[in-house]
């Protein structure tokens, strides 16, 4: 499922138009987003929790050539799923 997809799924569930559907999706991101920023985690009972982790440096390969390259260390977001997901997605 993509975005639009997602929006059209919001909008048939709640008999609401497609436009304040997609306005309802963008808030959750870009709410999401911003705590995540400030590295605040997420945490959507029965779904799972956003948040974010430091990524230590390493030294990788470039495959093309084969030579080692730094990567730098780096923040990245994660989710980890909540139990009730876990289970609907095994069932």
């Amino acid at each position: 499922m993509n975005k639009s997809e997602l929006v059209h799924s919001v909008a048939e569930k709640i008999d609401i138009p497609k436009a304040t559907a997609a306005k309802a999706v963008d808030a959750i991101i870009d709410s999401i987003k911003e705590s995540l920023t400030e590295g605040d985690p997420v945490t959507l009972i029965g779904f799972g929790t956003f948040s974010v982790r430091d990524r230590a440096a390493r030294t990788g390969r470039n495959p093309k050539t084969g030579d080692p390259i730094e990567i730098k260390e780096a923040k990245v977001p994660i989710f980890k799923p909540g139990k009730a997901l876990k289970e609907a997605v095994d069932s």
